[in-house]
């Protein structure tokens, strides 16, 4: 495999482990590794993170490895952040997979024949790994253009990174325009996205993936996504950073997908398909239904008993 790869691992040497295999079968020329270091407060953390970087000592092919480990714990957002940032300093483009993301290895063909056919078309800014509709859409080729981007498994351009903003500095400016009610064309999606950015920009949660979609949109550009789910995150358990509880997400089943690709006619939004996706950030209206119920009910359940 001629395109860089990026592996970006921290302290679990188990998951770190399955998806290294995965790397060495694709057998990248370039492999750039990303490490946070380990939290002073968390026993036996330093003991795993070197772990995890050990693994790194089974590359058996010819490949130029790269390191950027950092000697204390940056944090999800500034360690992802300062990882990319000097691996688009390195390369042009590159795939990138965290050390919790399994891909199938049709992924790697994938994402390189489309770095190269979008590589200077500015209406494409990421290529993702992940296909979340759970075969309730079916693509008319191999792959479909959607707003939405995810990082469980993806590549994209230096271009795009030159573009991105971790701190989302103009969202406030933007905020007030009612701009993703228009980008979006309904309330709904725009209101949760919108308390998406807030918490972001305001330092309540501390991740960096959310801020890959602000690029997207506020840029004007689509994201690739494969007609199958091309990864699988093994990563949901207690000692995750942030996926932490069981989910419908954890473990999704690969499928292969067949090379070389069906190329859409054209570079459009795949409108059903978003209109699918939707549903993956807005809450089910019974469910909904289902809350206000309860909270009545604990409302009333308060009044009698004080």
């Amino acid at each position: 495999m001629n395109t860089p790869l990026v592996f970006i691992i921290f302290n679990r040497p188990d998951t770190t482990k399955v998806v290294f295999e995965a790397i060495r079968q694709a057998r990248p020329r370039q492999l750039l590794v990303v490490a946070d270091g380990p939290r002073d407060h968390v026993p036996g953390e330093e003991e795993r993170c070197l772990a995890a970087r050990q693994v790194l000592e089974g590359v058996d092919w010819p490949c130029e490895v790269k390191t950027n480990f950092s000697p204390v714990n940056l944090g999800c957002k500034k360690r992802i952040i300062s990882g990319l940032q000097w691996v688009f300093d390195e390369v042009e483009e590159a795939i990138v997979l965290e050390d919790d993301v399994v891909p199938d290895p049709s992924f790697f063909g994938y994402c390189e024949e489309l770095l190269e056919r979008y590589r200077d078309d500015h209406r494409v800014g990421m290529i993702n790994g992940g296909n979340f509709l759970r075969s309730r859409f079916e693509a008319e080729g191999s792959y479909y253009f959607t707003r939405f981007g995810h990082v469980w498994g993806w590549a994209s351009w230096r271009r795009v990174w030159r573009q991105y903003d971790g701190d989302l500095t103009s969202w406030p400016e933007k905020r007030q325009t009612g701009w993703l009610s228009e980008h979006f064309g309904q309330e709904r999606l725009a209101q949760v996205w919108s308390r998406i950015f807030d918490d972001v920009q305001q330092h309540r949660v501390n991740t960096w993936d959310y801020q890959m979609d602000y690029c997207l949109w506020a840029h004007g550009m689509l994201a690739v996504a494969p007609a199958v789910n091309l990864v699988s995150n093994i990563g949901f358990g207690a000692d995750s950073t942030h996926t932490k509880e069981p989910s419908v997400w954890s473990e999704m089943p690969r499928q292969p997908l067949s090379l070389p690709l069906k190329h859409p006619d054209r570079v459009e939004l795949c409108e059903p398909a978003d209109r699918i996706e939707y549903h993956n950030y807005l809450p089910l209206p019974w469910l909904e239904r289902k809350k206000r119920r309860l909270a009545k009910l604990v409302k009333a359940v308060k009044g009698v008993f004080g």
